[in-house]
């Protein structure tokens, strides 16, 4: 594994421990060369998943670009990263288990609304700005008033 520091290729395995519920492995590692540390996951090599975008083109599913939406909508909010990894991973996994392999950009959408709602109200308005795009203030504000029905 090259290290993310120096770009040595040898590194010894610290620790390593299932994550996820046993579908991936989490190793530490320390850089033989700079002695630095760092994390790596092994993964099982799944299928793979295609999204269909709303303009009909389709792009291979990237959970990284889920992560980065989470990330942006949590951001200065106290919201840790392992909770917005969750949320990742918990996406991820329910579309694998939906047993489609063609995904609609709008139900990856709506899945991660549903479990940003669930974790913080504000991230979730955010990650709703982009992803509904909101034309004006109203549609932010009966996006809003829905959210305080739901309470």
């Amino acid at each position: 594994m090259k290290c993310p520091y120096c770009g040595f290729v040898e590194s010894k395995v610290i620790d390593s421990r299932p994550t996820d519920e046993y579908s991936s492995i989490r190793r530490r590692r320390e850089c033989l060369k700079c002695q630095k540390r760092f994390t790596t996951y092994e993964k099982l090599e799944s299928i793979s998943l295609v999204v269909i975008k709303k303009d009909q083109s389709r792009q291979q599913y990237d959970r990284d670009k889920v992560l980065k939406g989470i990330i942006t909508a949590c951001e200065k909010r106290p919201v840790s990263l392992a909770d917005m990894e969750k949320i990742a991973d918990d996406v991820e996994s329910e579309l694998y288990q939906s047993m489609t392999r063609e995904i609609e950009s709008t139900t990856i959408g709506e899945k991660v609304m549903e479990h940003l709602k669930n974790l913080d109200e504000v991230a979730y308005v955010r990650f709703a700005s982009v992803y509904k795009r909101f034309e004006n203030l109203d549609t932010f504000m009966a996006e809003l008033q829905e959210l305080i029905n739901d309470k």
